[in-house]
C-alpha cells in the first residue's frame, strides 16, 4: 500500500516520529503504539494516549497539520474501520487543503474511507496508485506554491467579477463583499482539483459546467464546525449567560436563540444540550427555541437528521453520548427531545429578515469572512434581533468592531456582550435577495355559490372564530389574505411583491418557514406556535399554525 501511494520514483526513508522532529522531504513518519501525534509549530509533537475521550489520532492529527500548513495541507484517508479522519478531513478542507479517500472497492477495510466520503469532505476519491497520480500533479500546480496567488497576471482581476457573477445567478448570494482574500483562495482551491491555472479558463470552465458553479457555493460556505467547540465559551454561557435569561421569567416563556452559519448543526444541538443540562440542574422548567440559519440546503439536511459519525466521541463526553444520543447502525443520532428544541432554516444573514425578540443570538467565525461593509450591516441586524437584554456571542477571533457602540463587553476573551439602547437615528436593512421570476401559483378553488353569499359567510366566520391568516405557496408568494393581516403584513415601497419575507413585520417569514420545513420533515401539520413578534404598540403573541 505504501509503495503504491509514494511509487517508486525517488528512494524513501521510514522513521518513528519523535518529538520534536521537523518533518524532512522523501521521509515517511510512523507513529509510535499507544501515542497521539500532532503538528506543533511546524514540527511533530508526539504525546502518550490518555484514558478516557475516545482516540482519534488520525482527527487529532489532521486538525493540527490544517491549523499549521493551511491551504497547503494535503489529508489522505486510505483503508482502515470506523471513521477516524472525517473530522481530519473537514478541518483541513476549511482551511483550503486538499483531501483525498481511497476508493472503497479497493480498501481491504472501508469504513474510514467510506465515512469521509459520505460525510462529503473527499475531493478525490481513488485507488492509491490514482491518489499517487494526483498528489504528484497537484504538487505542481501554482496553487501549492502560492495559495493567495498573489502572483497572478493583473488581467486575471478582470475574471473575478464575472465568477461573482456566475454564483449570483446560481446560488443568489453575492460574494462581493465577502472578504477577497478568502473567496478568492477557495477560487484557486478549485482550480487547482480541475488543473487550470488561469481565472479566464474557470470562467469558461464554469459556463460549460453548472454543477461547477453549485459544488463552487458549497466549498465558499466553509461548512465546518464540531460539537462543543471552544469548550471554555460553553462554560462562559453556563456561568453567565444562563442564570442571566432565567431571571424574571415566567415558566411558559420560551428561551430563544438563533445560530446563524449553523452548518450541518452541531452547534445548535451541543447549545440545546448545554441548556438542557443548566436547566435539570437548577430545577428550572422552560421551553426552549433555538433557531439554526445557513445557506447551505445539504448542511441543514444533515443538521435536521442529526446523525453524526461514530468520530464526535472525541468531542462529546460519554455522559452527553448516553443521555443526548441513540446509537444507529454505527453512528450516533441525536435525541427526539434535543432535536424538537432545534428549528433549520435557509437564510442569507446579510439579505433577509431576521428572528427577533431573541434572548441570545450566537454567530462564530463567519464575520471573519465578510467584508466591513458586511459587517457593519450584520452587527445592526443582531442589535435588531436581540431583547433589550439580549446576549451576542462571537468567535474568539471577532469582535464588535466599529459596531461597539451597540453592545456591552459582558467578557471581552470570550466575546460575550449585551445589547445597548438603539441609536435615535440607526435603521436596519432586510432587502431579500430577488432569486428570479417563479410559475404563477394555482389560485385556490373559489366557494360554490353567489359571491354576496361567500363574503358573508367569510366575514362571519373570521369575525367570531378564525384568526387573520394567509395562504402561500412552497416559496411564500402570498395568494390570498384571509382576515385582517395589516398588524402583521404591510406593502414595502416601490415595485408590488406578495412575498410573505418581504411584507412581514419581526421575525414572522422566517419562523413561518422554519415550521413549513419542519412540517415537511414530519410529513404531517404543525397545529400551533406562539411566537413573541414586537410590534409598533409593543410585542403580541403570536400563534402560527401552518398545514399543506
Amino acid at each position: 500500500m505504501l509503495g503504491e501511494i509514494l511509487g517508486q520514483r525517488t528512494p524513501m526513508k521510514v522513521m518513528q516520529a519523535a518529538n520534536g522532529i521537523t518533518p524532512e522531504k522523501n521521509c515517511v513518519y510512523v507513529i509510535p503504539p499507544n501515542a497521539s501525534m500532532e503538528m506543533t509549530d511546524r514540527a511533530l509533537r508526539v504525546t502518550a494516549r490518555t484514558g478516557g475521550a475516545a482516540q482519534m489520532p488520525i482527527d487529532s492529527f489532521f486538525r493540527s497539520l490544517a491549523a499549521n500548513f493551511g491551504a497547503l495541507s494535503i489529508g489522505v484517508v486510505l483503508s482502515g474501520s470506523a471513521s477516524d479522519g472525517t473530522l481530519g478531513l473537514k478541518a483541513i478542507k476549511a482551511e483550503g487543503g486538499i483531501t483525498f479517500a481511497q476508493d472503497p472497492e479497493s480498501a481491504a477495510f472501508d469504513g474510514m474511507p467510506r465515512s469521509a466520503i459520505a460525510a462529503g469532505c473527499a475531493d478525490f476519491v481513488m485507488t492509491p496508485s490514482g491518489i499517487a497520480q494526483e498528489l504528484v500533479r497537484i504538487s505542481r500546480h501554482p496553487y501549492l506554491s502560492n495559495p493567495d496567488m498573489a502572483g497572478a497576471a493583473p488581467e486575471a482581476e478582470r475574471d473575478f467579477p464575472e465568477i461573482y457573477s456566475i454564483l449570483r445567478s446560481t446560488a443568489h448570494v453575492d460574494f462581493s463583499l465577502y472578504k477577497a482574500g478568502t473567496i478568492r483562495r477557495r477560487i484557486y482551491r478549485r482550480m487547482a482539483l480541475h488543473k487550470i491555472e488561469t481565472p479566464a479558463e474557470y470562467v469558461k470552465f464554469l459556463r460549460e459546467r453548472r454543477n461547477e458553479a453549485e459544488a463552487l457555493f458549497q466549498d465558499l460556505l466553509i461548512n465546518v464546525t464540531a460539537f462543543f467547540r471552544e469548550p471554555e465559551t460553553f462554560q462562559g454561557l453556563h456561568d453567565r449567560v444562563f442564570p442571566a435569561l432565567l431571571q424574571n421569567r415566567s415558566g411558559e416563556e420560551p428561551i430563544r436563540v438563533w445560530i446563524p452559519g449553523c452548518s450541518t448543526g452541531e452547534e445548535p444541538y451541543s447549545l440545546a444540550i448545554a441548556l438542557q443540562e443548566f436547566l435539570s440542574e437548577t430545577g428550572v422548567t422552560a421551553p426552549v427555541q433555538i433557531f439554526g440559519t445557513d445557506l447551505s440546503e445539504a448542511s441543514l439536511d444533515r443538521a435536521r437528521a442529526g446523525m453524526y459519525t461514530d468520530s464526535i466521541a472525541a468531542d462529546v463526553s460519554p455522559e452527553r453520548l448516553r443521555r443526548f444520543f441513540t446509537k444507529l447502525n454505527g453512528n450516533y443520532q441525536i435525541s427526539r427531545g434535543i432535536r424538537d428544541m432545534c428549528i433549520f432554516a435557509r437564510q442569507n444573514l446579510t439579505r433577509d429578515p431576521p428572528f427577533s425578540h431573541l434572548d441570545l443570538l450566537i454567530c462564530r467565525n463567519l464575520l471573519i469572512y465578510l467584508g466591513p461593509l458586511l459587517q457593519k450591516k450584520v452587527m445592526k441586524v443582531f442589535h435588531y434581533a436581540l431583547k433589550p437584554s439580549g446576549f451576542l456571542v462571537l468567535g474568539v477571533s471577532e469582535s464588535t468592531g466599529p459596531s461597539g457602540e451597540l453592545f456591552t463587553p459582558v467578557d471581552r476573551n470570550l466575546r460575550i456582550y449585551t445589547r445597548k439602547p438603539a441609536a435615535s437615528h440607526m435603521s436596519v436593512d432586510f432587502d431579500s435577495y430577488d432569486d428570479g421570476p417563479r410559475p404563477a401559483a394555482a389560485q385556490p378553488p373559489a366557494l360554490e355559490g353567489p359571491p354576496e353569499l361567500q363574503k358573508r359567510m367569510d366575514q362571519m366566520l373570521l369575525s367570531r372564530f378564525t384568526p387573520a391568516a394567509v395562504v402561500v405557496t412552497r416559496d411564500l408568494r402570498v395568494v390570498q389574505f384571509r382576515g385582517q393581516t395589516g398588524r402583521f403584513l404591510e406593502h414595502s415601497t416601490g415595485a408590488a411583491n406578495l412575498k410573505l419575507q418581504r411584507m412581514a413585520r419581526g421575525g414572522i417569514a422566517l419562523e413561518v418557514r422554519s415550521l413549513i420545513q419542519q412540517m415537511e420533515t414530519r410529513k404531517s401539520p404543525i397545529e400551533t406556535k406562539v411566537v413573541p413578534v414586537p410590534l409598533e404598540d409593543g410585542v403580541a403573541e403570536v400563534r402560527l399554525c401552518v398545514s399543506p
